[in-house]
């Protein structure tokens, strides 16, 4: 292989840290970059970036490569903030990991690592690059429990040009036990949950703070109002925990029936400002047999020829057999063989040819 120069993203994880060894293994010229994106509330006790960058520091002090720290705060504030906001004012649930990777990661730092004189850039994502016929193609990661190619559906040929993935031909279990091995000193550190503004602590808290928002009811799919919801920016199709309601129970039913069975947010109407619930998970206004999805992105520059393939509409679910249709402009249509369940708009709709990621779109529309 190609020695090169290779700035890799230090998180302060474990990922990202035996991306870096591996990458030293094999001979390649190796520089950290700890990448601060949030700064507005730095000090408090749900945002660790400055415990991440000591993490970061202490990997790069063990490996013995330089790190840097660089502020992207401004230009995450701008290109990903200020987007998740407008999603959620709009009332839909935006998914900030995909612009932040986009925007932030494959943008912002890669032109960074470039002026550094880099060759390459590298992450701790689990997924893969291959070039075939001078074409990159974005893969699968190998462990498909941690495969993440789902929220790096938005890069082209240029990024992935120049980008590589060290851990994603391995499974977790092994990045864990190498990191041990090596003597990293996070090699037993929490994989983070959630995106940096947010970290543990109660979503609705923090979205409070810059969302305008008006209560309103909460009513079931016979239109009986059931509850009061605080805004409905703070709820997202399917969810479940948090809505404040109880049991309206029919005086008929019988014990054990569908009276019993969990709330679940199925739609919202901003028009009357109203929280629409229902019961049961496989209640029909959960189930839906097609999506539109916009702001369409491919990872071969050029839209996918229509015909069978396989999507996600959501992080986490097996791939679902749709056909692929165009929609006016860059949008896009899939017609799923089976029901997908509580498909949301402002999240991501992926594509993929077997373990090829072809790209995606911003769900619009879903029925």
């Amino acid at each position: 292989m190609l020695k090169q120069r290779v700035v890799v993203g230090l998180s302060g994880g474990v990922d990202s840290a035996v991306s870096a060894w591996l990458l030293k293994q094999q001979g390649h010229e190796v520089v950290g970059i700890f990448m601060k994106n949030w700064e507005d509330d730095d000090d408090s006790e749900y945002c660790s970036s400055n415990i991440d960058f000591v993490d970061a520091a202490a990997v790069a002090d063990v490996l013995g490569i330089e790190i840097e720290h660089v502020n992207f705060a401004a230009d995450y504030k701008d290109r990903v903030f200020a987007e998740f906001l407008r999603e959620y004012q709009a009332g839909r649930t935006p998914n900030p990991d995909v612009l932040c990777n986009a925007e932030i990661k494959f943008k912002a730092f890669l032109d960074h690592a470039m002026r550094l004189g880099a060759e390459k850039i590298a992450t701790g994502h689990y997924t893969r690059v291959r070039e075939r016929d001078g074409r990159f193609e974005l893969l699968k990661g190998l462990d498909p429990l941690k495969d993440q190619s789902y929220f790096l559906h938005r890069l082209n040929q240029a990024q992935l040009s120049k980008t590589l993935f060290p851990v994603g031909e391995l499974p977790k279990t092994e990045v864990r036990r190498l990191a041990e091995e090596i003597g990293l000193p996070n090699a037993r550190k929490k994989d983070s949950t959630g995106i940096c503004f947010i970290g543990e602590r109660p979503f609705r808290e923090f979205l409070n703070r810059y969302l305008s928002h008006a209560p309103g009811p909460v009513v079931d799919d016979r239109g009986r109002k059931v509850g009061e919801h605080v805004g409905l920016s703070f709820y997202t199709l399917g969810q479940r925990q948090g809505l404040g309601i109880g049991g309206v129970k029919d005086k008929k039913g019988v014990r054990g029936g569908a009276e019993h069975l969990p709330w679940y947010v199925a739609r919202k109407d901003l028009d009357r400002n109203t929280l629409v619930v229902v019961q049961g998970h496989d209640h029909p206004w959960l189930q839906y047999r097609w999506l539109e999805a916009a702001d369409t992105s491919w990872v071969a520059g050029e839209a996918h020829a229509p015909g069978a393939l396989g999507a996600k509409s959501r992080y986490r679910q097996a791939d679902a057999a749709c056909t692929l249709a165009p929609g006016a402009g860059d949008a896009m249509r899939l017609d799923f063989s089976e029901l997908q369940w509580a498909v949301t708009p402002g999240q991501s709709a992926v594509l993929y040819d077997g373990e090829v990621c072809l790209g995606g779109g911003v769900i619009s529309a879903a029925g």
